[in-house]
């Protein structure tokens, strides 16, 4: 303990004497080490941290694939059929998750996600309530179904945490519930902690409807029932349900999908080559100080050669060099685990929205731990080598005045993998981050179709128990269209069930136009379903190409079939060029006056902003539903507004327009169209900045260690640089020299970065697509900046070499 307080001691007193290397070294563990933390916290919370369920390694989603090949949900007989004659699940539940629910509470309406299931639902996560508990077998049959559970959240946010909340009568939908149970802190489905649950009510007209697809399925397998087993047996079981209804159900199969997946799916990936990512940096870092260490230890050469001298052995000498480099490890880890909190905090709003459990992301005591262990980690690896060598120094070449410290060929060598390494290294962050950008931008700049400019849109959710006996569209929806469109500012409003970009695709269906020949087997012939109300195509600003816009006064007083309207990717796709689209119909019934018309053809609005342009879709009127028994299509609706001016300005007008038509309804917070397309971005652009911080500490690091060890040459180098003057070279002749050898280097390094680019292709596609041929232009600009930034690093010290006097060069003989 005496001989390491001592070099404790000794190692501070260094530090002091030395602030510049103290300040570079301890900012290069900072920048390192915070920015691996950060990222360890979120994969951590993400993807190690098991999720909150008992058996999450034996619950999986069978998920149904169409004989054309794309996912399509079981129908409720289907699944009823996937229950039944299984072998593999011990619980198989049914669900929906994507419809709202409106809860009175003593403050007012609160709008929740709804998740109604089959009764056995919590059967499959073996999750037990904190207060009450779960279904009964027989409580999602009609007369037995009016009970629910609360999520924590919910529970605490609206019920103030009452224990007796168990027992009560609560009002969902307009309708009295009674809470039977609240579920444990963190327990949710997926990623939506806000949620009631309850037992699924499903209408009588879906109860025998194979066509139908909109049950979602989960189920826990049995104790040594393998994955294999179970996707033989799924598939087993949809191929007797297929040989059974043959019209419906032929040729599908199942894929069987984990709940980790179903959890974080895409972003696992994305994590790991973020992890990926902070790896490279940390790496950069790690030979960036290693670089720092080996140009001060050829410094202190004499110094330690005196050591030995006098009496000091190896592993004394090898003590005391560690000994301060892990001084410089705990100053390190302590910066690094501000920076990981400041990174945190940082990304919690991307992370709450793009990740699921990305709230979850704290700093915590094992990442605070892993920071110290990687500090400890990088300067040790940083620092052994150095330590090693000087520790064997001969004291006697030591000694000697003159001597060539530092210049042996293996020196050389290293001084120069570590410039290629950091250049690669930083080529390659530099490269996804560019291309991220590139993307982004272009993802922003797409053709919508619609001018997403002065664009509001508000959810809006009914109780069925408030407008089941009621005409929803002449009770509400027509008087709040009338008053939101006499607002200030107001330029049009409509109705849409799903609205571009925000909610991407929906409901879809297979189509037929009547006259046209068969579809080729296994070509996919959907079109998106979207319901709208008059005046939603003058809202969103989508043109008419052909025919006429729908009207409630034209179709529904002529009482025949039902008219759509469709896009003109709907044309595109299904209807030849040979023929005029207006007055085709559709082959959806048996009589021809019964068969779906078309009367117009408007501009395709891309309802994704990450596929690859618009789908054919139709669009059917609201009223029109109306009049078929079908009001329940009304119960949620998204409102779309289009403003003069800033569409913020009229929030609260549509606040108090609702209040006066109904306080029940609870107001949800509108956002514009410019917030839909950045939410709908917002893991990309989590993943651009993130890639853009880790490529800028990449590049900030290089050009350190660039820096200082061209410096570190030039110092060893002084004696032969004044030689070489002496003997007649020219200042300009020995600046050539040193960029000369830089350049090499850089170049190499620059080579190894974009093949390691195009190496890690598959990797990197997780999180952004690298075609090499399409981007060559931005790799070669990319490489090109990175080289001329690496080179202006290394011209202050080049520039000094050619300073340098050769009579002052030979005095240090």
């Amino acid at each position: 303990m005496h001989t390491l307080l001592q070099d404790l001691r000794y190692a501070l007193r260094q530090m002091r004497k030395s602030p510049g290397f103290t300040i570079i070294a301890i900012l290069t563990l900072t920048l390192g080490v915070g920015a691996a933390a950060a990222i360890y916290s979120v994969v951590d919370a993400v993807i190690l941290e098991p999720l909150p369920y008992q058996h999450p390694d034996r619950i999986y989603s069978p998920t149904t694939i169409a004989k054309e090949g794309y996912f399509q949900p079981p129908s409720w007989p289907g699944y009823e059929d996937m229950r039944a004659q299984n072998q593999s699940f011990s619980a198989l539940a049914g669900y929906t998750d994507y419809t709202g629910t409106n809860l009175q509470t003593k403050s007012g309406p609160v709008a929740l996600n709804l998740i109604a299931s089959t009764a056995n639902f919590f059967q499959v996560f073996g999750v037990q309530p904190i207060l009450g508990r779960t279904y009964r077998p027989d409580e999602d049959q009609p007369g037995k179904n009016n009970v629910a559970v609360l999520s924590y959240e919910v529970w605490k946010a609206n019920f103030n945490g009452d224990p007796n909340v168990v027992g009560s009568k609560i009002d969902l939908d307009g309708k009295p519930y009674t809470c039977i149970g609240v579920m444990p802190a963190g327990f949710t489905l997926l990623s939506d902690r806000h949620a009631i649950y309850a037992p699924i009510v499903v209408p009588k007209g879906e109860q025998t409807a194979r066509g139908s697809h909109w049950l979602m399925t989960i189920g826990l397998l049995k104790p040594g029932v393998s994955l294999a087993q179970a996707q033989a047996d799924m598939n087993h079981v949809m191929a007797n349900v297929g040989r059974a209804y043959p019209d419906s159900d032929a040729g599908r199969k199942v894929e069987m999908i984990s709940v980790a997946k179903e959890t974080y799916g895409r972003d696992a990936g994305s994590l790991w080559t973020l992890a990926g990512a902070v790896l490279a940096v940390l790496l950069i870092a790690c030979v960036n100080l290693a670089g720092l260490l080996l140009a001060r230890g050829v410094k202190r050469e004499r110094e330690m050669a005196l050591r030995t001298a006098i009496g000091a052995s190896r592993k004394r000498v090898v003590r005391q060099v560690l000994t301060e480099n892990l001084a410089l490890a705990c100053f390190g880890a302590i910066g690094g685990i501000f920076v990981a909190w400041l990174l945190l905090a940082a990304m919690r709003s991307f992370l709450v929205t793009a990740v699921a459990r990305g709230a979850n992301a704290h700093l915590e005591w094992k990442v605070l731990l892993a920071a110290i262990v990687l500090a400890s980690l990088t300067s040790l690896l940083a620092s052994l080598a150095p330590a090693l060598r000087l520790s064997g120094t001969d004291p006697n070449r030591a000694l000697k005045t003159g001597g060539s410290a530092g210049t042996s060929g293996t020196q050389h060598r290293l001084r120069s993998s570590f410039i290629i390494t950091q250049m690669a290294l930083s080529l390659v962050l530099l490269a996804v981050a560019g291309v991220l950008f590139r993307s982004i931008a272009g993802y922003r700049n797409e053709n919508l179709g619609f001018n997403p400019h002065h664009l509001l849109t508000a959810q809006i959710n009914l109780a069925p128990a408030r407008y089941g006996n009621r005409n929803v569209w002449t009770d509400f929806y027509q008087p709040l269209l009338e008053r939101v469109r006499h607002i200030h500012g107001v330029e049009g409003a409509g109705l849409i069930s799903t609205v571009p970009i925000l909610e991407g695709s929906g409901t879809n269906e297979e189509i037929h136009i009547s006259g046209q020949p068969p579809y080729p087997p296994n070509e996919f012939s959907l079109a998106e379903i979207r319901f709208v109300s008059p005046g939603y195509f003058h809202a969103m600003g989508l043109p008419l190409i052909r025919g006429r816009m729908l009207s409630p006064q034209v179709d529904l007083a002529s009482n025949k079939a039902a008219t759509v309207v469709v896009n003109q990717a709907f044309v595109n796709k299904y209807i030849p060029s040979s023929l005029d689209p207006v007055g085709q119909h559709l082959d959806d019934a048996d009589q021809a006056d019964n068969k779906t018309r078309i009367v117009g053809v408007v501009a395709s609005a891309r309802q994704d902003l990450i596929s690859h342009g618009p789908l054919p879709e139709m669009d059917m009127l609201y009223t029109e539903f109306q009049t078929k028994d079908m009001g329940t299509y009304l119960m949620s609706t998204r409102l779309m507004v289009r403003t003069s001016g800033s569409p913020k300005a009229i929030i609260s007008d549509l606040r108090r327009i609702l209040h006066s038509l109904d306080p029940t309804i609870p107001f949800r917070q509108p956002v514009t169209m410019e917030q839909a397309i950045s939410s709908r971005l917002v893991m990309q652009r989590l993943e651009g900045w993130l890639f853009g911080i880790f490529a800028s500490l990449a590049v900030l690091l290089a050009i350190i260690g660039l820096y200082g060890l061209i410096s570190h040459e030039v110092e060893l180098r002084t004696r032969d640089i004044g030689v070489r003057m002496a003997l007649g070279a020219t200042r300009a002749s020995v600046l050539t020299m040193v960029l000369r050898r830089v350049t090499i280097l850089i170049a190499i390094g620059v080579t190894l970065g974009l093949a390691l680019t195009a190496a890690a292709q598959r990797v990197i596609g997780s999180v952004v697509q690298i075609r090499f041929i399409h981007q060559v232009g931005l790799m070669l600009a990319l490489a090109m900046g990175l080289a001329t930034v690496g080179l202006l690093a290394a011209l202050i010290p080049a520039r000094r070499a050619a300073a340098v006097e050769p009579i002052q060069a030979l005095r240090t003989e």
